[in-house]
């Protein structure tokens, strides 16, 4: 028997606290026509976001314009099809872009940007330039962080930010890149911290603040997770698994916050 000191709450209100597919209703043994044509929709959406093109100049001048140096970098991926069926490429730069990022690396820096379309474009051409905006600002306060690089790079899985991390000769670099699309979020942005960074770390040594979109964290609350999670990885000189995120009830609060439109 149920406890009647329990409110009871009709299964329909879940619908307004999450975009998963809940209380869909039902016709007969299979869900509504509307579910149904919902669901191939964000399939194909899904699917679009995987093969969209990626703008990398435009991104790039998006940066620029925030008054970042930027160099444009490309992983031994020639082609989207290359891609999705070699992962280990999309984690190795190509020769010109090592040679190119081996030339600007004049000093070693504390902090190097790296933004790759990883396997969402869509996410990257929503998100990226947004979120790098509520960023720099928080680099700055307290014990500033200098921003030594950024590096826009083309066919980009997250461990491409470790070579690229190593040859700039950063403490730390963050990757900012579009996440597997899902069924409700295919423009998903995720950040990936890693200190130390160089070709073989693992994901057990880096730090990962996710579900950057409309529905998720707001570039509000993921610059601030980010930017607490920088200064405490330099201060610690580790990330990953020894880092645990304990901003806590520092982040700014959802309401009021700037979401991603």
């Amino acid at each position: 028997m149920s406890d009647p000191a329990v409110p009871r709450r009709p299964t329909l209100d879940l619908r307004s606290f999450t975009p998963a597919r809940v209380a869909l209703g039902r016709s007969g043994v299979s869900v509504p026509t509307r579910a149904l044509l919902d669901f191939t929709l964000d399939h194909a959406r899904a699917r679009d976001a995987v093969h969209a093109a990626f703008d990398a100049p435009r991104l790039v001048d998006d940066l620029r314009a925030l008054g970042l140096v930027v160099t444009e970098a490309r992983s031994q991926a020639v082609d989207r099809r290359d891609y999705l069926r070699r992962p280990d490429l999309g984690r190795q730069l190509d020769a010109a872009s090592a040679e190119a990022l081996a030339r600007d690396a004049v000093a070693p820096c504390q902090l190097a940007l790296v933004i790759g379309d990883g396997l969402s474009a869509a996410a990257v051409h929503a998100h990226a330039a947004a979120l790098v905006t509520r960023l720099l600002p928080l680099l700055d306060e307290g014990d500033a962080v200098a921003l030594g690089h950024a590096v826009v790079a083309s066919g980009a899985r997250v461990a491409l930010g470790d070579e690229i991390g190593a040859i700039l000769g950063a403490r730390m670099v963050v990757t900012l890149i579009g996440e597997r699309p899902g069924l409700s979020a295919p423009d998903s942005l995720g950040a990936y911290l890693t200190f130390a960074p160089k070709p073989g770390r693992t994901d057990a040594e880096r730090n990962c603040v996710s579900n950057i979109h409309h529905a998720g964290l707001s570039y509000d609350e993921a610059a601030f997770k980010i930017a607490w999670l920088l200064r405490e990885g330099l201060a610690r000189e580790v990330t990953g698994v020894a880092l645990k995120d304990e901003s806590g009830d520092r982040a700014p609060r959802r309401i009021g916050t700037a979401r991603p439109e």
